[in-house]
């Protein structure tokens, strides 16, 4: 079902308020094509989630995610992440994300409502290069996934990963993802009616525990190369804006310690309580 939005003649940002009450109301925003000054209200008919005690990591991607093979950090490219999520890909050379959606969201993260997992390497010249990650909409228990991308295999795997137990961690209890892809059924995934999607999200009223960076700061706390290295992308606070801060000298991607986040991360997500 949508829902036309041809009025703001001088196309502003979405309100934060009218955002958070779409997303209340099981509705979000979609742009046609990139220069579209105009937004649609979407309301699918079938809706897609992660159940938080079922996503399904095959043993490749738990080996990826114990290496610590990306340094990963929540809330330090924003502005990149969703930018690259814009970007044109082989089999969608079109997009949703039109530049009014970027500020609309923007707003948003701003706000504390809006929020990124990013995935970084290190780069031919030796600084921190995005390679994936997401970002979505949190308000009370509730995290509504908009998009996610990847430069290199399995990095928006491990990004969502991270979110979940991130989401775990601070008591965080429904995860939606819009419409269903291949992709998130192979991680899990399942659609239920927007009726029911609807029911969800209202037992899911109440504050969280904490928030989701202070969840990331407890993962990546630990001794070893890992925890070390994602503290180094975070001390780049520009990293919105440019390139992040570098790693520790001495560094190597993918030489985690014994007691790496990465192994922290796994652990958790295959402990179900």
């Amino acid at each position: 079902m949508l829902h036309r939005d041809m009025h703001a003649p001088q196309r502003p940002p979405i309100p934060v308020e009218t955002l958070l009450l779409a997303y209340r109301s099981g509705i979000f925003p979609m742009a046609d094509r990139r220069d579209d000054p105009e937004v649609f209200w979407v309301e699918p008919r079938e809706r897609a989630i992660i159940p938080l005690e079922g996503l399904h990591l095959s043993k490749s991607l738990k080996k990826v995610i114990r290496a610590d093979r990306f340094a990963v950090t929540v809330d330090r490219g924003f502005e990149q992440v969703i930018r690259a999520c814009a970007e044109p890909r082989p089999d969608h050379p079109e997009t949703w994300i039109s530049e009014r959606i970027i500020q609309s969201y923007l707003g948003l993260h701003r706000a504390g409502y809006a929020h990124s997992v990013e995935c970084w390497q290190v780069g031919r010249e030796g600084w921190p290069e995005l390679v994936g990650g997401l970002y979505g909409v949190s308000f009370e228990r509730v995290f509504c996934g908009e998009s996610m991308f990847s430069r290199v295999p399995d990095a928006s795997k491990v990004a969502l990963a991270w979110l979940v137990a991130l989401m775990r961690r601070v008591g965080l209890v429904l995860l939606d993802c819009q419409f269903m892809t291949e992709h998130l059924r192979s991680m899990g995934a399942r659609e239920l009616a927007q009726a029911d999607y609807r029911a969800l999200v209202e037992r899911s009223l109440g504050e969280p525990r904490t928030d989701l960076a202070e969840a990331w700061r407890q993962f990546a706390s630990g001794e070893g190369y890992a925890a070390g290295a994602a503290a180094g992308v975070a001390a780049g606070e520009g990293a919105a804006d440019g390139a992040a801060g570098g790693l520790p000298e001495g560094s190597a991607l993918g030489d985690a310690g014994p007691s790496s986040p990465g192994k922290r991360i796994v652990q958790s997500l295959t402990h179900t309580s």
